[in-house]
């Protein structure tokens, strides 16, 4: 709207002024100037959060990232030995568990759970909880303390040791070899040694204690590995003069639980198992040790016909004269085995 030139009251006649230039525009929009009496406008909105400068974020050092980094798993080993913290029994086969990093006759006791579950870490962990559990029970070190009946168990179960002369098996273990000896052609009655599966199983247990006393485990100074072990033990039994040529269900019970207890909680502890002297119809122990052992474990097994030959079944061991020093029924030279073998303790 064009104003009106004040002059006009003089002239009478109004005079309308021209209306002023428009400026241009600034470049950045001004407030507006107001009016008397208007309020002024608020200020402009503040920038939105998109037109926000985003603020500088500093970049982690190398120490910094290799410190946050995670902790690469623990290797089986050591996961093993953090399972058996966490029983309460602290022993396997006469070793004390300690830290494998710096004890050798546990590393040797875990490396064998895991070779037994070809390197499975969950499967020999469970092995190995479960053993602790049994040993906790069972108490086998205890066994060995205990006498047994002589008319039950005398005469039935051996346990010889053989170095090679001048060898120091503490850190060559291969220089010692040591041999269970199982006699059941000389029970003298299945009722009497079979029977009580309970006392039958303790004294089976504590034959096994024995010889793993003469294997020495918690002195052992060389580690294995899963491809070489020599902390092993050789087993015989012999089946001459055998009696029980018929699947007594008392021999049945005790050779299935037998069976059961070793394979599970005594894993990698067996060299070669020798069957002497088996007749024919004693094929069924072969059936029921297919149930509860390894397939690796069954091609360790041989059976024999004539004990005489077990001798020469040696002449490849660093014990060189080994087959020499058997008992002469078993091929050797040597000394009967109640001569040169240990017994578990017995009473009348």
């Amino acid at each position: 709207m064009s104003a009106v030139d004040p002059k006009a009251s003089e002239t009478g006649v109004p005079v309308v002024a021209a209306a002023p230039a428009a400026e241009p525009p600034p470049a950045v929009m001004a407030d507006p100037v107001t009016e008397a009496g208007e309020e002024p406008a608020p200020p402009a909105a503040a920038p939105s959060e998109e037109t926000k400068e985003e603020p500088k974020v500093e970049q982690p050092t190398k120490q910094e990232l290799k410190e946050d980094k995670p902790a690469p798993p623990l290797d089986p080993i050591a996961q093993l030995w953090d399972a058996s913290k966490a029983s309460s029994h602290p022993e396997i086969w006469g070793v004390t568990l300690a830290d494998p990093e710096t004890h050798v006759p546990t590393r040797i006791v875990l490396q064998k759970y895991l070779n037994a579950n070809d390197g499975d870490v969950a499967k020999a962990k469970d092995q190995l909880v479960k053993t602790l559990e049994w040993r906790a029970k069972m108490k086998p070190l205890d066994l060995l303390k205990k006498a047994y009946n002589k008319a039950k168990f005398g005469s039935l179960g051996y346990v010889t040791t053989y170095t090679a002369a001048g060898a120091d098996a503490s850190t060559d273990p291969e220089s010692k070899e040591i041999i269970t000896w199982n006699i059941y052609g000389a029970v003298k009655s299945i009722d009497e040694t079979f029977g009580n599966l309970e006392q039958f199983i303790e004294w089976r247990v504590a034959i096994m204690e024995l010889a793993l006393q003469e294997l020495s485990l918690s002195t052992a100074t060389v580690p294995i590995t899963a491809a070489h072990d020599p902390y092993k033990i050789i087993q015989v039994h012999d089946y001459k003069s055998i009696s029980f040529l018929r699947q007594s269900p008392h021999v049945k019970a005790a050779s299935t639980e037998t069976i059961k207890v070793f394979a599970q909680n005594y894993p990698e502890l067996l060299k070669e198992k020798f069957f002497v002297n088996v007749p024919a119809v004693m094929g069924f122990v072969y059936a029921f040790m297919k149930l509860f052992v390894a397939a690796k474990t069954i091609k360790k097994f041989h059976p024999m016909s004539n004990g005489a030959n077990l001798a020469r079944e040696f002449a490849g061991s660093k014990v060189k004269d080994l087959g020499d020093r058997l008992p002469a029924e078993y091929g050797g030279k040597g000394a009967d085995l109640k001569t040169q073998g240990k017994e578990t303790l017995l009473e009348e």
